[in-house]
């Protein structure tokens, strides 16, 4: 649903907006130039077709690494006399074959030549080398960079995007056609007619040094360039999800410290509309947990991603599947499809405070925790389960974290006994229609008052 990049860049810059959450001004940057890229749709199908040419074999680490090499430096003697003895030896040789001069300076200048040659031969290689992977890689480039060059733009984050395209007023795209040339002046060495006055002219050795002057000019700027496709990527994947999903909206981004998440008719972002049944969830001052009872397969579980999913989204700068979203910066902590490991020696039980551990270190640093925490401490009895999530809970309220847990152990619903914290119950619940269950997936206040497990059992054969 929301990978639609092309690049190596592109998807890594995805990831990261995904994985930590923007700034509130980062972000509504990003919505606004989210609701243009949407309308775009052209511009981000010829973007994804010119990708699709990148990422088949495009490195681009490797691109910024040699945009960014030291210099190759080159005396301005020597190139000097370089160009000087290049001259003379197409000077010479057309005197030669015209009958106006004599063989003996041109084989000086051969023998000149052929000793400069020597002398050059690392740094010509080395320059040649990297031009061979680098330089072309950044040529192909260069048409995803000249078609973001032709649009205009409205949003500021787009515009300024398209200005990191221009420096000193020559565009990316005319620096790396000049680059383009070069290469195949490169590519024309092999030519029997090249290769018969190459060490006359110093073909390779002026290449060289030409191939190093734009890198020393414009190279510094490649890793620029990459970064501005890169974040048009990123920019043009969250514009898809808007343009494919135009009931959802986007989320009102406030700066309460304290953390709030107030959702009207949230939804789960994978699931197909039609399947989706939408629920209210709020949590903040009123509330700040949320302890969810309900029967198996009642949707406890796709209440928590819907959650976790839909704040990530938020603060990535994307629309959420809800008709309203108010929320506040907040890192996601969920334990939710924690299992164990026999190579690592875990039982699941171990795995899953582990990972409590962690997200209880996160509410130590940035702003506050939207826990999720699926079945809490389901692996162990019911007395170590009632007072270890007791704990944990009342722990992460008091590092002002907010969230939810979800239990099918009717004792944690006694959480809400302690009013000072903010605690409610919520629930799903199930009926039996002509001896079959049936959920109608609908968030209601209040614990659960009946399982499904021995409806279950025996719905599969077990005699219980």
């Amino acid at each position: 649903l929301v990978a639609r990049t092309r690049t190596t860049s592109g998807e890594g810059l995805l990831a990261r907006w995904l994985l930590r959450p923007a700034d509130r001004a980062d972000a509504i940057a990003r919505q606004a130039a989210v609701t243009e890229l949407r309308r775009k749709l052209d511009l981000r199908e010829e973007i994804a077709l010119l990708g699709e040419d990148i990422r088949s074999g495009v490195k681009t680490q490797s691109i910024t690494g040699w945009g960014a090499a030291p210099d190759v430096v080159f005396h301005p003697a020597l190139r000097s006399l370089c160009l000087v003895l290049s001259v003379s030896g197409a000077v010479f040789l057309i005197g030669f074959f015209a009958n106006w001069l004599p063989l003996w300076p041109l084989l000086v200048i051969v023998a000149c030549n052929f000793v400069l040659m020597f002398a050059l031969r690392t740094r010509v290689s080395s320059i040649l080398a990297g031009v061979e992977s680098s330089g072309r890689d950044l040529t192909i480039l260069s048409l995803m960079v000249k078609r973001l060059e032709m649009e205009e733009f409205e949003s500021d984050r787009l515009r300024l995007l398209s200005a990191n395209l221009e420096i000193s007023g020559l565009t990316a795209s005319r620096r790396i056609a000049k680059l383009g040339r070069l290469i195949e002046f490169l590519d024309s060495s092999d030519h029997i007619l090249v290769r018969a006055v190459r060490p006359l002219i110093l073909w390779n050795e002026q290449l060289a040094m030409a191939l190093e002057a734009w890198r020393r000019e414009s190279g510094r700027h490649v890793g620029g360039w990459i970064g501005t496709m890169a974040e048009f990527e990123a920019l043009s994947s969250l514009a898809s999800i808007a343009f494919e999903r135009p009931q959802w909206s986007f989320p009102k981004l406030t700066e309460c410290s304290s953390g709030e998440f107030h959702a009207e008719a949230l939804q789960h972002p994978l699931l197909a509309p039609a399947e989706c049944v939408p629920n209210d969830v709020s949590l903040g001052d009123g509330a700040r947990l949320l302890i969810v009872s309900g029967s198996n397969m009642s949707g406890k579980s796709t209440l928590l991603r819907s959650i976790g999913l839909n704040a990530v989204l938020a603060w990535a700068g994307a629309p959420v599947a809800a008709a309203n979203l108010t929320i506040s910066p907040l890192h996601v902590g969920a334990s939710i499809r924690v299992t164990d490991s026999l190579q690592e020696h875990r039982s699941r039980f171990f795995a899953e405070i582990t990972r409590i551990r962690q997200i209880v270190d996160l509410t130590h640093r940035g702003p506050p925790v939207l826990f999720l925490l699926d079945e809490l401490l389901s692996g162990t009895n019911s007395h170590d389960r009632r007072v270890g999530a007791a704990g944990i809970v009342h722990g992460l309220l008091k590092a002002g974290a907010i969230g939810l847990v979800t239990t099918h152990d009717l004792a944690l619903t006694n959480l809400d006994e302690d009013e000072t914290v903010g605690i409610s119950n919520v629930h799903f619940e199930d009926r039996i229609v002509n001896g079959e269950m049936r959920f109608d997936y609908k968030l209601r206040p209040g614990v659960v008052q009946r399982s499904n497990a021995l409806e279950l059992m025996r719905a599969v054969g077990l005699e219980v």
